[in-house]
């Protein structure tokens, strides 16, 4: 099959959720012997090695720059609406003729219109990947403004029967607006093979995040619960792994709190196995996020035997990755995440839980997850 993966943004360029996943299906669809190509903005440019390559391939993907890499965030650190238009005009220009299968990422919503609009009376499929559907938080993210996103959220929904959900809770969301013909739930991933063989990093710590340093992410409180644990761990050490929006304001926030021997901010690795070597190393990480649509750094962690602590948000899909046996869900609270934070550390984690986290990994392979992804587009 030729195969079209449409986002605007790019791993390994920029890190995220939905950018890995991409990558991981992409090269393995690749290595089955699909021709995989991917549309996106082409933040490969502000590296050096293709500063001026307006397509490249990497492991096997086809990358095509649709348009200049821009910001994704604007000055109020949420989403571009600006950087989303641009993006699905010139999608417009592209000629998805030759495709069997568009595999569209949901967000930022703009895109799936233009893709709808270029695969109009051709054979080929639309399918249309969910990460997150958000309904009335809308207003919440952008206020009054909100009932636009909303509107144009809603309207994707009825652009194809073919839909992939990444989790049940984006699934049950998505429900609430429209039940496609065609709709299957497949998980993001982790490569266990990988994981499995690597050292851990030379340096331990404590308390680990990593992630997009956004306002939904919510590091703040794992700052403000540092700042209570100090009072009964005073040389505690919490590594912050990732860039974002946020993290000026956050190294503000360590900086009041005087916590700058205590929490340390590394900024996002070129290599990914780096951050698994440092989860190794790690003996609790923390997800304080308010909004996930999967949450695959829950199972990257667990597959390096690490527990994760994360909160009970009502759009948080990263609690039902975890269980009382593999970590803890505790309420959005700085008091309720230091005291689950100073109870792991007065009384430990046993094998038996380190165990039962890379036993529930297995269960997300990558390779399965491609195996899934493969069969729902020949199905089509």
């Amino acid at each position: 099959m030729k195969i079209a993966f449409v986002y605007d943004s790019v791993f390994p360029w920029v890190t995220g959720g939905a950018e890995r996943r991409i990558y991981e299906i992409a090269k393995r669809l690749s290595k089955r012997g699909h021709d995989v190509h991917m549309y996106c903005l082409a933040f490969w440019q502000k590296s050096d090695e293709f500063s001026d390559v307006a397509t490249v391939e990497y492991d096997g993907i086809i990358y095509h720059g649709v348009g200049d890499a821009v910001d994704l965030y604007g000055d109020d650190n949420t989403r571009s609406i600006r950087e989303a238009l641009y993006f699905s005009r010139k999608l417009l220009s592209v000629d998805f003729s030759s495709f069997d299968i568009v595999d569209c990422q949901g967000f930022p919503y703009f895109s799936c219109y233009s893709s709808k609009i270029k695969t109009l009376g051709k054979d080929t499929k639309l399918v249309i990947t969910l990460h997150e559907v958000w309904n009335d938080y809308w207003y919440e993210y952008m206020g009054r403004k909100g009932f636009f996103g909303k509107l144009v959220e809603r309207g994707i929904f009825r652009l194809t029967d073919n839909v992939i959900c990444v989790s049940q809770l984006t699934k049950n969301n998505m429900l609430v607006n429209h039940n496609p013909s065609n709709c299957v739930i497949i998980p993001n991933g982790v490569d266990i093979a990988e994981v499995t063989y690597l050292d851990p990093s030379e340096t331990f710590c404590d308390v680990l995040f990593a992630g997009r340093l956004t306002v939904e992410k919510h590091v703040d409180l794992l700052v403000k619960a540092v700042k209570k644990v100090v009072k009964v761990k005073p040389f505690i050490k919490c590594r912050i792994i990732g860039d974002g929006p946020m993290r000026t304001y956050l190294e503000q926030l360590v900086g009041t709190f005087n916590l700058e021997d205590n929490i340390v901010f590394e900024g996002f690795y070129d290599d990914h196995k780096e951050l698994y070597r440092v989860m190794k190393s790690s003996f609790v990480f923390v997800l304080p996020s308010i909004r996930e649509g999967f949450g695959i750094v829950v199972v990257e962690a667990n597959s390096c035997g690490v527990p994760v602590i994360t909160l009970n948000s009502p759009l948080n899909a990263a609690q039902y990755l975890v269980s009382e046996d593999t970590g803890w869900v505790v309420e959005d609270s700085v008091d309720s995440l230091a005291s689950t934070l100073i109870k792991c550390f007065e009384d430990g984690i046993s094998h038996q839980m380190r165990d039962n986290c890379r036993h529930f990994a297995r269960g997300f392979d990558w390779n399965e997850v491609t195996r899934l992804t493969e069969e729902f587009y020949m199905s089509l």
